[in-house]
């Protein structure tokens, strides 16, 4: 039994990715939508993280916290794409012991990243129409630099216990995940071990983490509506609200994409397997695309930089 033991965890090395199991045949046909996307999320953020840099006149912290938005979008898209498509394009399955489990971290570490920084953005904006004349003395570079060493340690910190939970497990049931990343359930599921621990701990942190951001968001908003619900200036409604649009609709989209996953995932019996794969592939890739896009149209300050930025090109 002893040797036995030792034999089946002294094997794991590597483990295979295998993406839709049922529908191989049409990996090659996806990966050029993907392919397209990730080629659109990748030039749309380092095109506003250029503009940002460029233009002085963006040289705010609204911007600053944008352009932390976009390093997390490219640092995600970075992680999980190009392994998805190297599986499509060239077969490449195989993915070492240690490669997972960090893809694993940052997947982890880098969402509820995003969720913090949609947090602050919040927060930004509450300043901004709730306390106008204060918000030069708030929101400031100090405060940008703070809140982002705030969102990387507290994530970071907090993730970090699922991987290592995940790579202290014995594995003895093969090492075939049935998914195109690493994500921690479809690893552990491998394991001969007890991985109660494992999943509670993933639950209880990543919803403590993503639920005090959604219920601080939601606050930030609740005070905002009631401040613009009191303005009897004509038109100062609208553009008091214009100034949340982007970030609304970002939020949005978020947490209408992660919901869909989270529902998906729980009802794995009654939808094929494939679906939650895809669903984990496009959350990744998706959100990325959009998020620099939605705020270049409807700011006027970036669309303007940008347009400056092709002209010196």
């Amino acid at each position: 039994m002893t040797s036995s033991s030792n034999y089946s965890t002294a094997l794991v090395r590597e483990f295979l990715l295998i993406c839709f199991p049922n529908f191989q045949s049409w990996q090659h046909w996806l990966s050029l939508p993907l392919s397209l996307l990730f080629l659109l999320a990748m030039g749309a953020n380092v095109t506003l993280l250029v503009t940002i840099r460029m233009e002085a006149a963006l040289h705010e912290p609204m911007y600053y916290l944008l352009s932390l938005l976009s390093l997390l979008d490219i640092v995600l898209c970075l992680t999980v794409i190009p392994k998805v498509l190297a599986i499509f394009w060239f077969d490449h399955k195989s993915i070492s012991f240690s490669a997972c489990f960090l893809q694993m971290f940052i997947m982890n570490s880098f969402l509820t990243m995003e969720s913090c920084t949609f947090m602050i953005m919040a927060y930004d904006r509450y300043v901004a129409i709730c306390h106008p004349l204060r918000y030069p003395s708030i929101i400031t570079g100090q405060f940008v630099a703070k809140a982002t060493i705030f969102v990387i340690s507290r994530n970071a910190l907090f993730s970090l216990p699922v991987p290592i939970l995940s790579a202290r497990l014995r594995y003895c049931a093969g090492n075939i995940i049935t998914n195109c990343i690493c994500t921690n359930l479809s690893v552990s599921k491998l394991s001969c071990d007890n991985i109660t621990v494992n999943r509670l701990y993933q639950f209880v942190a990543g919803w403590t983490l993503l639920g005090s951001d959604l219920i601080f968001i939601v606050l930030s908003y609740a005070f905002i509506l009631k401040v613009v619900l009191r303005i009897k200036v004509e038109g100062a409604v609208v553009k008091a609200l214009s100034t949340c649009g982007s970030h609304f609709i970002l939020i949005l989209f978020f947490s209408t994409v992660l919901l869909v996953l989270v529902i998906t995932n729980l009802a794995r019996e009654r939808i094929p397997p494939d679906v939650p794969i895809l669903l984990n592939i496009l959350h990744h890739l998706i959100p990325p695309a959009v998020n620099p896009i939605v705020y270049g149209v409807r700011t006027k300050e970036i669309k303007q930089g940008i347009q400056n930025l092709l002209r010196r090109w």
